[in-house]
């Protein structure tokens, strides 16, 4: 039975589930899910009732949270190992993942008008923003070690996580510069197929704009 991940190529946590199908090899398809209220359709709400993507579907056991699934695809297609087997690294990447949820990802969504183009946004809010996201971007640089990867020499679930967020901060003017260690693991990522082969294209970043400025202005 093949898997089914459904998802939009805009999203984040979406992309972090793609990744790991696509690093480990695995068959699936792609069905995409138009957040134009496509969400919303009853077909697609038997799946994911919380109309949240990404959902995926492994021969009819439906899966949601993006952190659910990579759990799921790790522990049933364990090769390759996408997490460490060491207390400690695990703890590592565990904690990289926790905090670009938790912490890092919040944080982004103030900057959601400039990335759009538009004006706006509490400029106290925004420098709060700032400075979340320069605490959780020292807490990365900090765990990173002579390693390529958080607490590995491969890739792990920290990676797909964290990659797909952190290497989306300079469109929103957040500079890497300052934290060496995290921008050559930046570039580490996005030099990979699995990076290249999800990026979304300028196509669906336009509909994703016409979207979100259609909500703004209701």
């Amino acid at each position: 039975m093949v898997l089914t991940l459904y998802h939009s190529p805009i999203s984040p946590n979406s992309r972090r589930v793609w990744i790991t199908l696509l690093e480990k090899g695995l068959k699936f398809e792609l069905v995409e899910i138009k957040l134009d209220g496509e969400q919303f359709k009853p077909e697609f709400l038997a799946i994911s009732p919380f109309h949240h993507i990404p959902a995926l579907v492994d021969d009819g056991f439906n899966v949601v949270e993006s952190l659910a699934i990579l759990d799921y695809l790790e522990a049933k297609y364990p090769t390759p190992a996408m997490l460490p087997k060491d207390s400690k690294d695990l703890a590592i990447a565990r904690m990289v993942q926790l905090v670009t949820v938790n912490e890092l990802l919040p944080a982004t969504t103030i900057f959601l008008p400039q990335f759009l183009g538009l004006p706006g946004g509490d400029p106290e809010k925004i420098e709060q923003a700032k400075q979340k996201i320069s605490t959780v971007l020292k807490f990365f640089e900090n765990l990173l070690d002579d390693r390529p990867y958080f607490a590995s020499h491969s890739l792990t679930l920290a990676e797909v996580v964290a990659g797909t967020v952190v290497t989306l901060l300079p469109s929103i003017r957040i500079s890497l510069s300052e934290y060496p260690k995290l921008n050559a693991w930046c570039d580490r990522l996005v030099a990979r197929t699995t990076w290249q082969a999800t990026e979304a294209t300028p196509e669906a970043m336009e509909a994703f704009k016409s979207i979100m400025v259609a909500r703004m202005a209701q």
